[in-house]
């Protein structure tokens, strides 16, 4: 009998080990969460005020191009890049938003272009795209985030 006993006290004092779990550490649980977030989209896009009270998340940003896209047209129509650059009907823009809702353009050329002054356009955007109406920020994961996109200008409209 003192045997059963003692044979059922090591059971027990091994059988603990078998109800403890492993707690995985903080760097481990870190990199897990790092690596299951997408970090090439957003939980919620740029937008304007025009655009809030749309639910959908495609219409909503589909919205805010279309908008930003026609400000910086109505900005750029009265300049004279079209005098300057007759050729020139579209010019792509890449809008950067930064997480403080402060925006920056700056225009996009083919690698082989020589025909433009980079220089002189890039002053006339920066000149230009001024005073827009408050931006909010892309959102990921609750926090405010810088997002750039490129958008296509139509420069001359027939």
């Amino acid at each position: 009998m003192k045997h059963y006993y003692l044979f059922l006290v090591i059971i027990l004092f091994n059988s603990c080990q078998y109800f403890e779990k492993q707690v995985p550490s903080e760097k481990e649980l870190l990199q897990k969460e790092l690596k299951s977030i997408n970090w090439k989209e957003v939980d919620e896009y740029p937008s304007v005020v025009d655009c809030e009270k749309i639910d959908d998340k495609k219409q909503r940003q589909q919205c805010f191009f279309e908008v930003l896209t026609q400000l910086i047209q109505e900005k750029l129509s009265v300049d004279t890049l079209s005098v300057l650059y007759p050729e020139l009907d579209t010019i792509e823009v890449k809008v950067t938003i930064f997480s403080n809702a402060t925006m920056q353009f700056e225009p996009q050329f083919p690698k082989d272009s020589v025909a433009y002054d980079r220089i002189k356009i890039d002053s006339i955007l920066k000149a230009r795209l001024i005073d827009f109406p408050k931006v909010n920020p892309a959102i990921k994961r609750g926090i405010p985030v810088k997002t750039q996109f490129i958008l296509p200008v139509i420069l001359k409209v027939e």
